[in-house]
């Protein structure tokens, strides 16, 4: 899919908003991807993780044991990437503040890809990668629908983007006068318990 065409998709959804956002990597942005109103039509959800599974596949990563998400945002996509991939679909979750296998069992060794919904700063994948590692799980690459970043996030594995999407993103002391004289609003989940 071109950049163009997943894009349309989020504006079919209504799901590229414009405001003033705090994303969950805290900083501030004008454009927020609602991801979540793509993910309630699984129709579209269908169309964008097909794509983004033929393009790991394409990478010749070799063998692929599993597909692993950050909870809550990457389930979605990581379940239906899996499935386009004929692979488990498991997650991580928070538990202590930091992201564990809980729910599901992989033998160490077994070769993951870890799949997330929107990056812009990577930390999410980052933080699943860890968990991941401390349980002897090799992950051999990661992905996404959209790369807020456009290619400048450090994954520490391969990154590989459904497409590349950049807009302006600002620490809270940098936000423009324009954009700082609207409510800041935080959709996003990274807070949640």
């Amino acid at each position: 899919m071109t950049r163009d065409e997943v894009l349309a998709v989020f504006r079919e959804c209504g799901a590229i908003l414009e405001g003033h956002f705090i994303l969950s990597s805290g900083l501030r942005s004008p454009v927020f991807l609602q991801k979540a109103r793509v993910f309630q039509y699984p129709a579209k959800t269908e169309i964008l993780c097909k794509a983004m599974a033929a393009k790991v596949l394409a990478a010749g990563l070799g063998r692929i044991d599993a597909v692993i998400a950050p909870a809550v945002g990457g389930i979605v996509p990581g379940y239906e990437t899996a499935r386009h991939m004929n692979v488990p679909a498991m997650w991580v979750e928070r538990e202590g503040g930091e992201f564990r296998l809980r729910r599901f069992e992989l033998e160490p060794g077994s070769r993951v890809v870890v799949v997330e919904d929107i990056v812009t700063t990577g930390l999410s994948i980052r933080e699943t990668i860890e968990a991941l590692r401390k349980a002897g799980i090799e992950v051999v690459a990661a992905c996404c629908l959209i790369d807020r970043s456009d290619g400048e996030a450090d994954v520490g594995v391969p990154l590989i983007a459904l497409t590349g999407y950049k807009v302006p993103a600002y620490k809270p002391e940098d936000v423009p006068a324009d954009m700082a004289a609207i409510p800041a609003v935080k959709p996003g989940s990274r807070n949640l318990a």
